[in-house]
């Protein structure tokens, strides 16, 4: 099992800033790569990117790309979402996901299917 708290979510302008981090804890070791999505309501879960573990490859939703960044600690198996340049379509709950199935070098894991461990959420609201 892998436990992922998240946190950092807020009320925050249009044009601003917000860092979402993802705590994981757990058996993480069998972790292959962790995502973000995103939850607006009454609408899908949507992808905004993810870490692949083994050799830090990122890939982002083009939404999001350019203006969203994820990075991740080692040390304290913390991945973060810095969030820049947001817009009133950002807001959302944000979730972050644990994946432990390889499959294989060419998937992006941008399909929630694709993860087996979610946090709670967190709410980002940016007004207009």
């Amino acid at each position: 099992q892998v436990q992922l708290v998240e946190s950092g979510g807020g009320l925050v302008q249009t044009g601003g800033s917000l860092r979402l981090s993802c705590a994981a804890s757990g058996r993480t070791f069998s972790t292959v790569a962790m995502g973000w999505f995103r939850q607006a309501p009454g609408k899908e879960r949507e992808f905004v990117g993810r870490i692949r573990w083994r050799d830090d490859n990122i890939y982002y939703a083009d939404s999001v790309k350019g203006r969203f960044t994820i990075s991740r600690d080692n040390t304290n198996n913390t991945v973060y979402l810095q969030m820049d340049s947001l817009k009133p379509e950002d807001t959302a709950v944000y979730f972050c996901a644990a994946s432990n199935v390889n499959f294989g070098a060419t998937f992006h894991y941008a399909t929630p299917s694709a993860y087996s461990y979610w946090g709670q959420g967190t709410q980002v609201t940016v007004s207009s």
